[in-house]
Formats: structure tokens, sequence, C-alpha cells
């Protein structure tokens, strides 16, 4: 069964630039090569969510284990926190429509 990584945060004040560029540079190669392939990119411009959330898909649960346990991903969110404040991630069965 694919499962879905959900992963949400907002950028830090005054880190914008350095952080699409991160993302679009690293961030999302590195999940692609990580075998998880994004699904959706939200960014929220009013309310009280989260200001980025992110999807990507793994075709089974024990695919997006290792990715999440590998050194590669452990050194990309690293990297990522740099840029970001109220990280959250979540592992949900994947569906095609919008997803909390």
């Amino acid at each position: 069964m694919m499962v879905k990584l959900l992963l949400s945060w907002d950028i830090r004040q005054g880190q914008d630039e350095a952080y699409f560029t991160f993302i679009v540079k690293e961030f999302v190669p590195t999940l692609m090569r990580l075998g998880l392939r994004p699904t959706d990119a939200w960014y929220t411009i009013y309310g009280d969510e989260p200001q980025i959330l992110i999807g990507a898909v793994a075709d089974d649960l024990d695919g997006m284990a290792r990715a999440l346990r590998s050194e590669t991903w452990a050194q990309s969110t690293s990297k990522l926190s740099h840029y970001i404040e109220n990280y959250r991630q979540k592992i949900v069965p994947a569906r095609s429509s919008f997803q909390l």
C-alpha cells in the first residue's frame, strides 16, 4: 500500500530567498534520490496554518522507513532546519486528494 509523507513548517523570518533556493536545488532532489515522489506543495498566505505543506509518496511503508532512517535524510533535514521552524512530519496512507 502506498504511503504519503506529510511535511509542514514555517519559513524563518528573513530566510525566504535562501530557503527557496535550498528547496529547489537540494531538498526536492534529495527526496527523489531517496525514492520519495513529491505529490503536493502548498504555500499558505493567510491564516494560522503552517506556511508550507509538502507531500511525497513511497510505494510502501518499508520504503518510506528506509528513506527516513537514512543518513541522507538526516543531513537534508538538518540543513532544512537552518531555514525553517515549527517542523512536523507524519506518514499516512496515500490518497489522491489533499491530505493533512
